[in-house]
């Protein structure tokens, strides 16, 4: 077997034929002339899914940040240059993963290069200088650059090395303030700049930042152009964990950018540039100055020095208009620039950028200035939001999410008179559609995935195979008739809706992801196995027990349907007794899977592996920090009695047992209409055969009203 040069778990990303993104698991291996990915990690003489045979002809194409429902992932494509039908497409959560990668690929093909000279004559390096074309970049894109060489060029220019994909830069209408323009460039122009943009000031320091303002070179500056401004500042992190924190647009967000309220993708242009909705939270008189939103495109690249780019700059977009009761703003420039600094004492240190000039439209901008440089110090202080959440949290390489942006056009016209905040509706909207979604993250797919796959770099879907999509082991159908469920507890999507429960988004809940035994990384659990159906919420003078022999009770439904059924009875001590019963629903129990096995297993085996994972979304900080988010291994904390019947397991979990749970469940009992809690179950996976963890189900619960409780009739077996 050949010497292995790097390998490791990575995701496949492509489409699909109808056009849907997938991403996949799988394992690739980098040998000195041999690329190749596996289902599984490779034993001897496995045969992989697809391999790719490396040469002095092969390219790494940086295809940026692809959206996947919300989530972001890093592509390449690899690709020979004689023959780019042939190429294999991975990808990475994080951008480190991906620059490794594309590293370690690129030395092999240097390897090649090298090896191919003839006549002791050396290759020379072609690489983009950034005064070679204003328009271009030193960084990579899908397409690639004017100074490509053409298909034959191997033949008459062997000097020529392997060339660094570059892409079309930003777009024309996005200014690049990172650049300093030359004395030619800036006459150039002056008729659509009212300043040059290599003077600063500083204008004052403030929470550890250098906030600067631009110095005019003009004797008057029109009301609608504002001065630009920037923050400056060091942050202990490395660029790539800054980057991706700042790519996200999900709650994470609200804990570092005191400025942000929504955000969302109005349209992914390609993978260094999408187009964005964002609205702003400012605090300058909210009660009389109307909220302000901002439609802006984005544009990023990484720097052959590490460093990243990421610019700013309004746009109209059809899906993303004006809405009521908010002022468009117009972003003239904007951005970051993420640097690296020398470590020191061992740690990782960065220096943060954050430029801005922006109109705040409205009579408060014209008016009054106070209100224009307060907005502007606030958005500013996101560079210190940025260095203090760094220093307080361990987490790093968090998943970037975005959420997507439904069309904003025809949704502002059914905003209720009102005057319902767009971001509530929007957001409303987003999370609700996830819950229907239930998309997987990480799918163990069919070996023959990329029969379906089709080029980025293609308008048009190619005729391919017939589809045929194989499921995973454990991955449940979806073709059930939930119509025929039903239990006293309502179903409600509506966010704000009370006393009701909804299915709740797996990428909410992190499991033990594929390579947990060596990285010991989680990953967004994505679709459950089972469906859940109905919930009961009951009451009694004593404890509630086996529930699933009440005559009409969804696991009988689902029994008569030939379906089996997980009964999960969460039992609530007290003066009265309350049980919520979740009715978890599958077709049927795959042989030799963790979940087979656990509903099979005797207690023991069950104690060890009934995982649940809890979260408040909503509530008050105290029971927030009380119930907390941490996995929890149920049968070593509560007792926990499973009634194994023909189509059914029941599970009934006593958290009166537990000392530690019944205080937490006093604190809780008390604010409980006040409460949005979710509920993930799973059985843990302990050997890389049982990994990635799959939830049962998940269910999110929203203000429960204890007087909605009844009595349930039960009758005997």
């Amino acid at each position: 077997m050949s010497k292995v040069v790097y390998e490791g778990w990575m995701v496949r990303y492509g489409r699909r034929k109808i056009g849907r993104s997938y991403i996949h698991m799988r394992y690739f291996v980098l040998e000195p002339r041999l690329l190749a990915y596996y289902k599984k990690k490779p034993q001897d003489y496995q045969v992989p899914i697809k391999t790719m045979l490396i040469d002095g002809n092969c390219r790494v194409e940086d295809r940026g940040l692809k959206t996947h429902h919300g989530h972001m992932v890093y592509v390449l494509s690899v690709y020979n240059k004689k023959e780019k039908s042939h190429r294999i497409t991975m990808a990475a959560f994080n951008i480190q993963e991906a620059l490794m990668w594309k590293e370690k690929i690129e030395s092999v093909i240097d390897q090649h290069q090298e090896s191919q000279v003839p006549n002791g004559q050396q290759y020379v390096s072609f690489e983009y200088k950034s005064g070679m074309d204003t328009g271009r970049t030193a960084s990579s894109s899908e397409h690639e650059s004017q100074y490509s060489a053409p298909e034959d060029e191997e033949d008459s220019r062997r000097s020529l090395m392997r060339r660094t994909t570059i892409g079309n830069g930003p777009p024309e209408s996005v200014l690049d303030w990172t650049k300093e323009f030359d004395a030619e460039l800036a006459n150039q122009n002056s008729n659509n700049q009212a300043f040059s943009r290599k003077h600063w000031r500083l204008l004052q320091c403030q929470n550890g930042l250098r906030i600067f303002e631009e110095l005019l070179e003009v004797d008057y500056l029109p009301r609608s152009c504002s001065r630009a401004m920037k923050a400056v500042g060091v942050v202990e992190a490395t660029c790539e964990d800054i980057f991706e924190l700042l790519m996200s647009m999900d709650g994470t967000r609200y804990e570092w950018d005191c400025s942000f309220q929504y955000g969302s993708l109005v349209e992914e242009v390609d993978g260094h540039t999408a187009v964005l909705y964002h609205r702003l939270l400012l605090d300058w008189f909210p009660m009389i100055v109307w909220p302000r939103d901002l439609c802006y495109v984005r544009y990023w690249r990484r720097n052959d020095d590490g460093s990243y780019v990421v610019l700013f700059r309004s746009r109209e977009h059809e899906n993303c208009g004006p809405q009521p009761g908010c002022v468009r703003a117009h972003l003239e420039s904007g951005g970051y620039n993420i640097s690296p600094l020398k470590p020191r004492n061992g740690r990782p240190r960065t220096q943060v950028q954050h430029l801005i000039q922006i109109d705040l439209k409205g009579w408060g901008a014209g008016y009054l200035p106070a209100f224009q440089q307060h907005c502007l110090l606030q958005m500013l202080n996101s560079v210190a939001g940025l260095r203090e959440w760094f220093s307080q949290t361990d987490e790093r390489g968090l998943p970037t999410r975005i959420p997507v942006m439904v069309n904003m056009a025809s949704s502002s016209l059914s905003l209720s008179k009102s005057g319902k905040s767009l971001h509530q509706s929007a957001f409303s909207l987003d999370q609700t559609n996830s819950v229907n979604r239930n998309s997987v993250l990480m799918d163990e797919d069919s070996d023959d995935d990329d029969e379906f796959q089709i080029a980025e770099s293609e308008q048009e879907p190619e005729t391919s195979k017939t589809e045929n999509d194989v499921k995973r082991p454990e991955e449940p159908a979806h073709d059930i008739d939930l119509s025929c469920f039903s239990g006293n507890l309502k179903r409600n999507e509506n966010e704000n809706a009370r006393n009701c429960w909804r299915t709740s988004d797996g990428n909410n809940f992190k499991v033990r992801g594929k390579s947990f035994g060596g990285d010991k990384r989680k990953i967004p659990a994505g679709k459950h196995l089972m469906d859940l159906v109905a919930v009961d919420w009951f009451k009694d003078s004593k404890r509630i027990d086996h529930v699933a022999r009440r005559k009409g009770c969804a696991a009988q439904v689902a029994a008569e349907k030939g379906l089996f059924s997980m009964v999960v009875n969460v039992q609530v001590p007290g003066s009265t007794h309350y049980s919520m019963v979740f009715y978890f629903v599958m077709k049927e129990l795959v042989p030799g899977s963790l979940l087979q096995r656990f509903v099979d297993g005797d207690d023991e085996f069950r104690n060890s592996r009934l995982k649940l994972i809890p979260l408040v979304p909503k509530g008050s900080w105290i029971v927030r920090q009380s119930v907390g988010s941490t996995p929890c291994l149920l049968g070593k904390a509560v007792d926990c009695n499973y009634i194994r019947g023909p189509t059914y397991l029941e599970i009934d979990i006593d958290i009166g047992s537990s000392t530690v749970a019944n205080g937490v469940l006093g604190l809780v009992i008390g604010v409980i209409t006040s409460l949005v809690v979710e509920m993930a179950f799973l059985v843990q996976a302990n050997t890389p055969e049982e990994l990635p963890e799959r939830l049962i189900g998940a269910v999110r619960v929203s203000h429960i009203e204890l007087s909605s409780a009844i009595v349930p009739n039960l009758e005997s077996e």
